[in-house]
């Protein structure tokens, strides 16, 4: 796994997608981490230090595995260059194929019978 810088890992993103543009898949994977162990993580909150968490970005295509870390205050400039990215490359997408609901709905309905009225006793009536 290659741990690279926030542009490059987008540059690269591009290329992955370009490669797998006629046939195959890429995964994009987006979580938190702060890259220590937990033992050092419980260290440091004994001593009091604040625990800055990053997101962690991985994306492959099977073969190739790349990542970069995302500091907190750099989130929204990567979120808009991924989102130009995402944009660039969703083309390739196929369009789904979706059945009629009015046609798939009407078969099944089938015709009610008038339903008999049955008066109901309301409690503490005396009325029947």
């Amino acid at each position: 796994m290659v741990l690279l810088q926030p542009d490059p890992f987008l540059s690269e993103l591009t290329s992955l997608y370009e490669k797998n543009l006629e046939s195959g898949s890429v995964w994009v994977t987006m979580k938190r981490s702060c890259l220590k162990t937990k033992n050092k993580r419980e260290q440091m909150e004994k001593e009091g230090q604040k625990i800055e968490y990053k997101c962690l970005v991985r994306a492959t295509d099977g073969k190739k595995i790349i990542s970069t870390l995302i500091a907190a205050k750099d989130q929204l400039k990567f979120q808009a260059s991924y989102a130009t990215v995402l944009r660039a490359h969703m083309d390739a997408l196929k369009k789904r194929e979706r059945k009629d609901r009015k046609k798939a709905t009407e078969p099944a309905k089938k015709p009610d019978a008038p339903k008999k009225r049955v008066p109901v006793k309301k409690p503490g009536s005396t009325k029947v």
